[in-house]
């Protein structure tokens, strides 16, 4: 009997990773690539999952079992009922001033819908630029319906932004006299069986014909995943933004939180426009860790900096005129960097004071992926400056959504949610 494998796309901000694993969960294979045409072109992600599948080794390819997607959470676009897309999409950290008026009026009493970073405002900057004739998807949910060859889902976890109340499950009611709603997706929960690949597809990179295609969720629950957070635990995903998590035991609805369900448990979370995103505007990673090497973890220095990547935040304070403060500089290097991550450690410490003041409780322990956890000098400063026990886990995005899709394997049969205006 041959062996059965589950593959995990994850697709960030800066490039995308394939990790493949087998019923044990060991991994077997994983790869990595950059975007071609940068971060916003739809296009980049098609390339950069050819690629991927390009270069897994065939014996795999031909024995996948199942695999799922997962994507930034926020970032849109519109494409046709074929999938072609219309331009760029639009990222997850970008602004989007719409008509306010018409925003409020759509938003309700749904107070995040009306900030300029959520879905909605995405939304509809992408139909005054197209037209209402056009589906909106997110990253994942484009790129698994490449895989099927039909675009007409998305997982509930990544369209939260848009509107959609994972506790509800449904839209808002405002959405039901929208010209637009049937741009919406059909909402699939996270881990389920959508379909089988097309045969096109698989026939093109010789992958099994009967591999299933498993509904994703958003990198930062993928990261959740990977680093098997227990509910005592808080999660720091250090990219390009950075992103805290938590488990709840129920939603909490306010703006610049999220209420995701990850394998049956409510997480909460936060997504920053600070990140490791401002350290690649100043330094390369080769510099970065040069300069690290030269740092005193225990010292301050003095610095007050808030290095947001970007003109605005989202959290731990919903403020989308925030100006970054990236000055004075000092002339040692060294120095400088210093002072970024002591700015980042601060931002953290606010968020998780944030979620303390949200729940009652501090994590006892901080699970860290992501690019920034390789970092001994910063975790120093972080560990310093929360005063909580952090360590690093070297479990990529993608190896969680390759769990995610063998978890999947009890799944007998997809389950949809239909399209609901209403509770």
């Amino acid at each position: 009997m041959k062996s059965k494998y589950y593959a995990g796309l994850d697709f960030g901000s800066s490039g995308a990773r394939i990790s493949i694993i087998n019923s044990q969960k060991n991994l077997l294979h994983t790869d990595s690539t950059v975007y071609k045409f940068g971060f916003k072109n739809p296009k980049s992600w098609l390339i950069a999952c050819e690629q991927l599948l390009s270069n897994t080794p065939d014996e795999i390819r031909i024995n996948l079992s199942r695999i799922s997607i997962s994507g930034t959470s926020g970032t849109l676009l519109a494409c046709s009922l074929q999938g072609k897309e219309f331009g760029d999409s639009i990222p997850y950290n970008q602004i989007c001033n719409v008509d306010k008026e018409m925003l409020d009026s759509i938003a309700g009493d749904i107070n995040y819908l009306r900030s300029p970073f959520s879905g909605l405002s995405k939304a509809l900057m992408l139909i005054n630029i197209y037209g209402d004739k056009v589906l909106l998807r997110h990253q994942a949910d484009w790129i698994t319906g490449w895989f099927l060859n039909k675009w007409d889902f998305g997982e509930e976890g990544n369209n939260i932004k848009l509107g959609w109340n994972v506790e509800k499950g449904c839209w808002p009611k405002t959405y039901n006299s929208l010209p637009w709603k049937t741009s919406l997706p059909l909402i699939v929960k996270s881990g389920k069986i959508i379909g089988k690949i097309n045969n096109n597809l698989a026939k093109r990179f010789n992958i099994n014909k009967e591999l299933l295609i498993i509904s994703g969720t958003t990198d930062s629950n993928a990261s959740y995943l990977a680093a098997e957070v227990n509910k005592e635990e808080g999660l720091a995903v250090l990219g390009t933004t950075m992103v805290l998590k938590k488990y709840i035991q129920k939603p909490i609805q306010i703006n610049g939180i999220t209420n995701h369900k990850v394998k049956g448990d409510w997480i909460l979370g936060g997504a920053s426009n600070a990140g490791c995103g401002v350290l690649s505007q100043f330094f390369s990673d080769s510099e970065i860790k040069e300069l690290s090497r030269q740092i005193n973890p225990s010292k301050e220095t003095g610095f007050s900096y808030l290095p947001l990547n970007c003109k605005g935040e989202r959290f731990p304070f919903d403020k989308p005129d925030l100006e970054p403060i990236l000055t004075p500089r000092p002339v040692s290097d060294s120095l400088f960097l210093h002072a970024l991550f002591e700015g980042l450690a601060m931002i953290e410490l606010k968020g998780w004071e944030r979620f303390k003041k949200l729940t009652g409780t501090f994590p006892r322990k901080i699970i860290t992926v992501g690019g920034g956890a390789k970092n001994p000098q910063w975790r120093s400063i972080r560990q310093r400056t929360i005063k909580i026990p952090i360590v690093s886990s070297n479990k990529t995005t993608s190896y969680g959504t390759a769990l995610l899709a063998l978890s999947s394997v009890n799944s007998s049969h997809s389950r949809f949610s239909n399209i609901n205006f209403s509770n």
